[in-house]
């Protein structure tokens, strides 16, 4: 799909210890800012357990799981937008991702320096969303000086374009991100040309303490109070320890898990936390030689969803044969699930939901 999800915050709240133990590529860290300059990236699996049950049904010679890019940007500081610590630099960084994975240190540590010398979650978020308006604040009136002309000479079409700008300037000079402006449907389209970054969504990681293993710390129900006024998820791990997991081979990872309590990683919730942030959902298919896992968009219809697998199956579609992951689950059959008159046959307009099961018909 070449969508990805940027790992940003401040510097030493333990960015790239999480890209790290997510891709395994050992980007570089140190105890002071700016260690990252160029932003690393990597691909991830999307865990699925419903891999391993088509698996057991269809006995492939391959299984193929989804994938999705992180990116690994160096830290914010305050002052970024006017360029302290590289800050246009990283911000040019944050502007071409599609989503934000914001790490917040929720943790205490005398060892490892806070870039402003206190720990407020709160406020570490704050200054980096400020920053983030404020960049957006100036490419808008950047954008606006060419556009504003346009709209008094009578242009229409650059009048709607200066109205939604101006709606969204006028939120950002209060302090909001551009994301929680109401805008209509046509709206949003011009809005998404501006290349904003505070209206990508945002996920929220808190990173604890090794020892924090109730995962419920004061610092924690900070950084939740404040996700939720702002309609966005926290994933709650300890980066060390997810790190330390991730290097271990899969047995010893579930033996490591279950000596935490835990029946999964954090890695794992936050993947799949970043997978749903992108507005991705996952469709299957399955047979003797594999089963694999697709991305599309979510509310895409039948021939996007086919196009996936291959170009000119959008073009080439003419139906859709669908199971329920949860029936062919229950059965352990597809003959089982067709006898039981569940297999669905769907046109052109369906649209695509996470978990199907899907067998495209294909004209020439």
């Amino acid at each position: 799909m070449g969508l990805n999800c940027g790992i940003v915050g401040l510097p030493n709240v333990g960015k790239s210890t999480i890209f790290n133990a997510l891709t395994k590529a050992g980007a570089e860290m140190a105890n002071y800012p700016f260690c990252t300059i160029e932003p690393n990236k990597g691909i991830v699996e999307v865990p699925d357990h419903r891999l391993s049950c088509l698996a057991g049904i269809y006995k492939p010679k391959k299984i193929i799981p989804t994938i999705m890019e992180f990116v690994d940007i160096a830290g914010l500081v305050r002052g970024a937008s006017q360029g302290e610590g590289l800050g246009n630099q990283f911000l040019s960084h944050i502007r071409e991702v599609d989503a934000i994975c914001h790490v917040v240190r929720a943790f205490e540590d005398e060892n490892i320096t806070h870039v402003n010398g206190k720990l407020d979650p709160v406020e570490d978020i704050t200054i980096i969303n400020y920053e983030l308006i404020l960049s957006d604040l100036d490419s808008l009136d950047k954008q606006y000086a060419k556009l504003a002309k346009g709209a008094k000479s009578g242009n229409k079409e650059a009048q709607e374009i200066v109205n939604v700008m101006e709606k969204i300037m006028e939120t950002l000079k209060k302090g909001e991100r551009a994301s929680s402006v109401k805008l209509s449907e046509e709206e949003k389209k011009i809005a998404q040309k501006f290349n904003l970054i505070t209206i990508k969504p945002v996920l929220y990681v808190a990173n604890v303490s090794e020892t924090d293993k109730t995962r419920s710390n004061p610092l924690v129900s900070k950084i939740r109070s404040f996700s939720e006024k702002e309609g966005s998820e926290v994933v709650v791990l300890c980066g060390k320890i997810e790190e330390e997991i991730s290097s271990l081979p899969e047995e010893d990872q579930i033996e490591f898990l279950k000596e935490l309590g835990e029946t999964e990683s954090g890695l794992d919730r936050l993947i799949r936390a970043s997978y749903k942030l992108l507005g991705l959902v996952t469709f299957l298919t399955g047979g003797p030689e594999e089963v694999r896992a697709w991305t599309t968009k979510a509310g895409s219809n039948g021939p996007k969803a086919a196009s996936v697998i291959h170009s000119d199956f959008e073009k080439g579609f003419i139906r859709a044969e669908v199971m329920k992951f949860e029936d062919l689950e229950r059965t352990k059959d597809p003959a089982k699930v067709k006898e039981e008159g569940k297999l669905r046959v769907e046109g052109k307009e369906y649209i695509i939901q996470d978990g199907d099961v899907i067998f495209f018909r294909i004209g020439s």
